[in-house]
């Protein structure tokens, strides 16, 4: 059993070292069974409940999202328990440990939810203090303050069975009056610093093998001559397959350290997507575009699931009821895969061939997804129905993309997840709206026509009649807020996931 070095990250103001560790094995699972740091909990154990929330920093650059950026470091939360432990090589983390001396001063999140009484149990109040402290040095940092609504999108990641949320929420507005110590941002960007000259870690130990390329070049070249290895990105996924159903990973390759793919940029007409752009990232950059995508963002999964995850990731992933695809296609989003130094580009809506099933060729890779920017006139919605408001998987998720020239519908993509095998456009829906007046009359016309685009099947979440319904009456909300004649706000016409069901239909 052996490795080429170490994986070396900071902990508790250190440099640590770790040896022959299995490239699975998790941060939470070191932190308590090594680093003896239990104030780190798991709950869940795949990244939905927050109770093992930690932040995880690097040494911040010009690329690096300003919204994570405090001081020299770029940070952001983590689900410790679907973490894998060389995924943090080169990085540091803060855990609850790190926010105050062990007699000293309480740091003003942890003093904050003591008087607000926002702990019973106890067992969530690490994670939830973890993101709150995250909270207040990115405000203090940008001498600001969040309101309320801003700090329940920030706890969106984290529950609580005890107390519900009112006293939590209070703490994050009280913790902004107190004083107390800070994470320590500085030294610890000292320490990054050292690690820069580490050569890019790869692992080989009994059965299992782990790399960590850095350059595009690199990365292709690797997965070509493996192309039965796992490309790693956030782990949203692949920590659930090893902690939930026991699927040995024997072959990684990390896609973290890949500056090129974790870069965004706008050009002659197109924003780009690198395949590694975190979710958060990727979403805040379409938001600029098209800023009706706010809610559904938001809405997708906790911060912690989507300062890991990927854009690329979710869409590569293939799940019928991913919320990136339908957005994406929508838009009329192009891939670029990349096999050895071979660049193709296919649309989207071509990628998925069946249930899972995706059109990438042994050792091929998604290296960017290229969106068009909008064009005038061009509208945007989003649409997600959950059985809950946050951190929720859709049962239905519609993205509608229209464009009138005066009363008539001049251009339109609709696409819908949650209604097929794979993510994909209602043609025959689209068909029955182009040119034609976007009147009541051809909304219905519009409706009749997605009961032969598609034939959706019952599950845990939803019946096949309730997620037609629901999707001809999201088609309504879109006709509500885009008429040419007194179009409604988006505000007037949200409504929750209950009161939205169509009568007599179950859900």
């Amino acid at each position: 059993m052996s490795n080429s070095r170490p994986i070396r990250f900071v902990h508790r103001g250190q440099l640590v070292e770790v040896n022959a560790q299995s490239p699975t094995r998790s941060l939470l699972q070191w932190l308590r069974e090594d680093a003896h740091c239990t104030g780190t909990k798991e709950g869940c154990a795949e990244g939905d409940c927050g109770a093992c929330t930690v932040l995880v920093a690097e040494l911040a650059t010009p690329a690096s999202a300003p919204d994570t950026v405090v001081g020299a470091l770029s940070v952001r939360p983590a689900n410790a328990c679907i973490r894998f432990l060389p995924t943090l090589d080169g990085k540091a983390v803060f855990t609850v440990e790190d926010l105050a001396p062990v007699q000293g001063e309480l740091h003003p999140a942890q003093a904050a939810m003591v008087q607000c009484h926002g702990s019973q149990c106890g067992f969530c109040t690490p994670g939830f203090v973890m993101s709150l402290a995250l909270v207040h040095a990115w405000h203090q940092a940008q001498s600001t303050r969040p309101d309320r609504a801003e700090l329940a999108d920030a706890l969106a990641g984290n529950l609580c069975r005890c107390t519900g949320y009112r006293p939590i929420l209070d703490a994050g507005e009280l913790m902004f009056e107190l004083t107390g110590p800070k994470l320590d941002t500085a030294a610890t960007a000292e320490l990054l610093c050292s690690l820069k000259a580490d050569a890019p870690l790869q692992i080989q130990t009994e059965g299992a093998r782990f790399e960590a390329p850095r350059q595009v070049q690199a990365l292709a070249a690797s997965y070509q001559a493996r192309p039965n290895a796992r490309l790693l990105a956030g782990a949203t996924d692949i920590g659930l397959w090893v902690n939930k159903r026991f699927l040995a990973q024997p072959d990684l390759i990390y896609l973290g350290n890949v500056a090129e793919l974790k870069q965004w940029w706008v050009q002659a007409g197109e924003l780009h997507l690198g395949a590694a752009v975190p979710l958060e990232d990727a979403f805040a950059a379409l938001q600029v575009h098209w800023p009706d995508l706010r809610d559904a963002w938001k809405r997708f999964a906790g911060p912690p699931v989507r300062h890991a995850g990927t854009l690329g990731g979710n869409v590569v992933n293939g799940s019928p009821i991913g919320d990136g695809a339908p957005v994406l296609m929508a838009l009329g989003a192009r891939l670029q895969l990349q096999c050895g130094p071979a660049l193709r580009e296919i649309p989207l809506e071509d990628f998925y061939l069946g249930y899972m099933v995706n059109a990438l060729q042994p050792g091929e890779f998604l290296r960017a997804i290229t969106v068009p920017l909008p064009q005038p006139g061009q509208q945007l919605r989003a649409y997600k129905l959950s059985k809950r408001q946050d951190c929720d998987i859709s049962t239905l998720f519609g993205a509608f993309s229209i464009a009138l020239r005066g009363a008539f519908v001049h251009e339109c993509r609709l696409a819908f997840g949650g209604m097929a095998a794979v993510v994909k456009r209602a043609t025959r829906a689209e068909a029955a709206l182009l040119e034609q007046p976007w009147s009541e009359a051809t909304l219905q016309a519009a409706q009749a026509a997605l009961a032969q685009d598609f034939q959706p099947l019952s599950d845990l979440r939803g019946s096949a009649a309730y997620r037609l319904a629901s999707a001809q009456a999201l088609l309504k909300r879109l006709w509500l807020e885009t008429r040419p004649n007194d179009p409604m706000p988006a505000t007037a016409t949200r409504v929750t996931a209950a009161a939205a069901r169509p009568k007599g239909v179950a859900p």
